[in-house]
């Protein structure tokens, strides 16, 4: 558990914030005052460890605090009261933070019991400089590849478009080799890499990826030019304040693109911003209610837990079962696994009714639930978190012999760090994605050998 406590962190700033916190609120429940003190905990480690590793087992737990214990425990505070229905919490606080706080910290723990010091995410900067140096065309290679794929996976069906979707982020691998392995930026790259996915995210009115890849782009960044504190902190405000933007104004360009037919891109984001500004809609204490929906996962949970087992039994790991049968198995031998975003197997296990076409995960968190009940969900999430540590030391012990592995880890973790996401789709992303990078490391295991060598 060295990552968790004896690592490079202010202690001393950490302590002084949560008691700062207890006297300024003293009107939260321990429950909600604890979510907070754990999440700082996560949030404080991410923040400190730029420059230092590229951050997986702080990112998979910041983000799993940020959905399962700050979203809710500003619905619980208040922010509920702009929700309505199913999309309110639907139990008692102490009830759901019951479960939900020692799941997330059995998580944390499974991700840091044996992670050594970090294995999987220290970065040998000296030696990707000297691949890059032996191996020059194979970033440009990689981006090349990158654009390739994602133009061809439009159309392909849902399978192997999941291949062509996954080939085309490594131009972001690509990207991250310029950046590390050269002496001097090349911005040429960087601007047609990072302005593909903006233009992507506009045209889709989706921002996850955009926002996960500058994430990880802003770890690159601060490896190679080891910011101060001072300038991490101005960066992270910046893209606090940047998703924040995105989640009050993405809903109104949702409805401008998708339903009022208007042209997606810059004109129309502007638009949208204009508008609530004008109607003083653009920050409201109503709009900040409204929008912690898509951060608070545990109105999820909430409503699995007054659905199971009053309505419906514990699976007793049948669910999971088949959320395992999904995520490993192709459908030509598996033809009636599990679709991604299964509307009809998410309305069966949370006993919420959600309209046609609308999709919704029951997250990893509310999977241990159905299957485990509490004690053995928490087992469960130790168990979840230990085996993406143990996938991340896998490429620790490739990377002693291909140093560039360390960046695609960046790759296999950009979509399971989400936890909102269904399990069944983050286990198929790391197991396909991981065999895809097996496949290339074989590929190119000789070149990657004799070069490493000269």
């Amino acid at each position: 558990m060295h990552s968790l406590f004896k690592v490079n962190f202010n202690w001393s700033l950490y302590l002084g914030v949560i008691v700062f916190l207890r006297l300024l609120f003293p009107e939260l429940t321990w429950f909600s005052y604890f979510a907070i003190v754990v999440s700082l905990h996560q949030f404080f480690l991410l923040f400190y460890s730029l420059g230092y590793i590229l951050p997986i087992r702080y990112l998979l737990g910041s983000f799993m605090c940020l959905q399962m214990l700050v979203g809710p425990m500003l619905a619980y505070n208040g922010l509920d009261s702009y929700q309505r229905g199913f999309l309110r919490m639907q139990i008692p606080e102490e009830e759901y933070f019951a479960y939900v706080l020692p799941a997330v910290m059995a998580f944390i723990a499974g991700l840091h019991i044996k992670s050594g010091f970090l294995e999987g995410e220290m970065i040998s900067q000296e030696k990707i400089q000297d691949y890059v140096k032996a191996n020059q065309q194979v970033p440009y290679v990689l981006i090349g590849i990158g654009f390739v794929s994602s133009i061809l996976s439009r159309f392909f069906g849902s399978e192997l478009m999941f291949l062509f979707v996954l080939l085309g982020s490594f131009k972001f691998i690509g990207t991250f080799m310029i950046i590390l392995g050269n002496q001097h930026l090349k911005p040429i790259f960087l601007v047609l890499v990072y302005g593909s996915v903006i233009s992507s995210s506009l045209g889709e009115a989706m921002f996850h990826d955009l926002l996960t890849w500058v994430i990880f782009l802003g770890a690159v960044f601060a490896f190679k030019y080891k910011p101060t504190n001072i300038t991490k902190g101005i960066f992270v405000t910046g893209f606090i304040a940047l998703a924040l933007l995105i989640q009050l104004i993405k809903g109104g360009y949702r409805e401008a693109t998708w339903t009022e037919g208007q042209e997606a891109g810059v004109n129309t984001l502007k638009k949208t911003v204009d508008e609530s500004r004008e109607n003083n809609t653009f920050f409201s204490l109503k709009k900040l209610g409204e929008s912690n929906v898509r951060i608070n996962q545990g109105f999820i949970i909430t409503n699995i837990m007054t659905n199971i087992p009053a309505r419906v039994p514990f699976a007793e790991g049948e669910e999971l079962a088949d959320i395992v049968e999904a995520a490993v198995m192709p459908r030509i031998l598996a033809p009636n696994k599990l679709n991604a975003g299964d509307r009809n197997f998410f309305m069966k296990w949370s006993g919420m009714p959600i309209a046609q076409g609308t999709s919704m995960g029951l997250s990893s968190v509310g999977d241990a639930y159905i299957n485990f009940g509490i004690g053995g969900g928490w087992i469960f999430m130790f168990v979840y978190g230990f085996f993406f540590s143990e996938v991340l030391k896998a490429f620790y012990r490739f990377s002693k012999t291909y140093p560039v592995l360390i960046l695609f880890t960046s790759l296999v973790f950009y979509y399971p760090i989400r936890p909102d996401c269904e399990l069944q789709t983050i286990l198929g992303h790391v197991v396909k994605c991981s065999f895809v990078i097996f496949v290339m490391v074989q590929v190119w295991s000789s070149k990657f050998k004799m070069r490493l060598a000269t």
